[in-house]
């Protein structure tokens, strides 16, 4: 799948290729010691704040790669190096079979995954893919915030109410990793974010260089709905936010250096301190169909680009993923990297709040619930590049508005980490004790979401968190201190008891394998004490 725009239509299939990609992983990196020593070589002091008030540690995944390997493979014969990852250790590379199997003799070398998994010894052939390309559907339209026509799209979510408390994203940063945003710099609706220098700065990875204002206008219409402003005719969900701008799609081909640009945007969004990532691309299929995903491959933490999403989940970021635009096709499912397990992917319905026909469906391969929310990507209020205020549709645009809600709803709750700012988002959604193939758990309220926050039940020092919600294998329970002789009790919508423990100390693990996927409600009780909630187990 090209990046996630618009309806899309099939093209032609694979044809020859004389040149492999491939990643070669390395074995460890030698000079760590002295960037633990130094953290402020390897990450922002913003960076180092957004980890400490979350409380995560740094880890061997900060620090770069070893430069002398990235050297060392430079200087092999026929090797071109297309992008490099710290967080897994590995370099992006293309060349020919036999020049890229020679690398694994290095002693640097771990291993050497090929693109084309038929290549690799343990690997099994892949199934060729469709390949869909967009066709921009941006139609031009008429034209307390005056939102205007671009009303419906914030309302749908509750962030007008969110706006009216003076929570427009101020403080914090959003990383945009898309296709190009030529226009941003000269176009009226921008000029807002220009005025309170709210762009912050960002490159191109496709092209190796620092002008980002060039490139697929995609990104700019993505743009446009967080922090675009045109009084009485567009206001985007994070009007206040500061953004950085990625360009790591290449519209002229679609290979899985992608992924690899994908994941060393993120990891430079982490460097700087960002607070969101939001991509409104996707990938299933390549121009070389050897090197396709298949749905069998959507578990979560498996692609490329998942496994880069998942890490920067790890490090305190928050990760919002268009859903893909693949629903009417033979192939519906979430692709990469929204399917990611710790990825918010949105979907799309329509300004009625019903499901977009176009918008890809889950659940993943693995039986989790995706797309995880929907918000409005049909008939969307946007800016083109020339500043003329149109609409366009497509999960594109679901992902960016609920990107910019994210960034509001954790400006009014500074002190919630992204795992808890995701629960709260998902728990306010209309069918979250009954998601669906099509809308997951449905479209988020997120003025509920800032209610349950607030509220002294909701991750207080003083209170209790049961994490995550909803959950696959188990639950970690964190009590309040003083409290003795606790217990948790689990039962079916039944009210019969499945489960029933003895909590020892203040956090435990209640592993839930032993039930069936659907909705259970849990009673915590000691001296006196209970609280009780509902889980969803996937």
């Amino acid at each position: 799948m090209k990046k996630i725009v618009l309806f899309l239509f099939l093209v032609s299939s694979f044809i020859g290729f004389s040149q492999e990609d491939a990643w070669v992983y390395f074995k460890d990196k030698p000079n760590s010691a002295v960037y633990f020593a130094t953290p402020t070589l390897m990450l922002t002091q913003r960076a180092l704040d957004r980890r400490t008030a979350q409380g995560i540690a740094l880890d061997i995944k900060d620090v770069p790669i070893y430069q002398s390997y990235i050297d060392e493979i430079t200087a092999s014969t026929g090797i071109t190096v297309m992008a490099k990852s710290k967080w897994l250790n590995c370099l992006h590379i293309r060349g020919s079979q036999a020049d890229i199997n020679a690398l694994k003799l290095l002693y640097s070398v771990l291993r050497v995954d090929f693109a084309d998994k038929s290549l690799n010894i343990s690997g099994k052939k892949t199934t060729a893919k469709l390949k869909f390309k967009p066709v921009n559907k941006v139609l031009e339209t008429a034209v307390n915030f005056n939102y205007g026509t671009s009303a419906n799209q914030i309302q749908m979510l509750n962030g007008h109410l969110l706006h009216q408390l003076n929570y427009t994203g101020s403080g914090k940063i959003i990383a945009v990793l898309d296709a190009g945003f030529p226009g941003v710099n000269t176009a009226q609706p921008f000029q807002r974010l220009f005025a309170n220098n709210s762009i912050l700065g960002g490159y191109d990875y496709v092209n190796k260089n620092a002008n980002f204002y060039t490139g697929n206008s995609h990104g700019t219409l993505v743009l446009s709905t967080m922090g675009g402003f045109t009084d009485g005719q567009l206001v985007g969900t994070a009007p206040d936010a500061q953004y950085y701008l990625f360009i790591t799609e290449d519209t002229a081909s679609e290979n899985p250096v992608e992924e690899s640009n994908w994941v060393e945007a993120a990891e430079e969004a982490d460097r700087l301190g960002v607070d969101i990532i939001t991509s409104s691309l996707g990938y299933f299929g390549y121009d070389n169909p050897a090197y396709g995903h298949t749905y069998a491959d959507m578990t979560g933490n498996l692609a490329f680009a998942s496994q880069g999403a998942n890490i920067a989940f790890s490090k305190g970021i928050f990760v919002v993923a268009s859903a893909g635009n693949e629903g009417a096709t033979t192939e519906p499912h979430v692709g990469v990297p929204a399917e990611a397990l710790n990825v918010l992917g949105i979907g799309a319905v329509k300004p009625d709040r019903t499901y977009a026909s176009f918008s890809s469906i889950g659940p993943s391969f693995d039986g989790r619930v995706k797309p995880d929310v929907m918000a409005q990507g049909n008939l969307v209020v946007l800016s083109d590049t020339a500043g003329n205020i149109s609409t366009g549709s497509g999960t594109s645009f679901s992902c960016p508005i609920t990107a910019g809600m994210v960034a509001c709803l954790w400006q009014a709750l500074p002190g919630k980490t992204n795992a808890q700012i995701k629960q709260l988002i998902t728990q306010s959604a209309d069918r979250f004790s009954v998601p669906t193939a099509q809308y997951g758990y449905g479209i988020p309220d997120f003025n509920l979401a800032l209610s349950n926050g607030l509220s002294v039940s909701a991750f207080s020092k003083n209170d209790f968190i049961v994490y995550p919600n909803p959950t696959s294998d188990s639950i970690s329970i964190t009590l309040p201190e003083g409290l003795e002789s606790k217990t948790i009790a689990i039962y079916n919508v039944l009210g019969q008891k499945v489960l029933d423990k003895n909590i020892s100390t203040q956090s435990s693990t209640i592993s839930l394998k032993s039930l069936n996927s659907g909705m259970y409600f849990y009673k915590i009780e000691s001296n006196g004490f209970s609280k009780s909630g509902k889980i969803i187990k996937q």
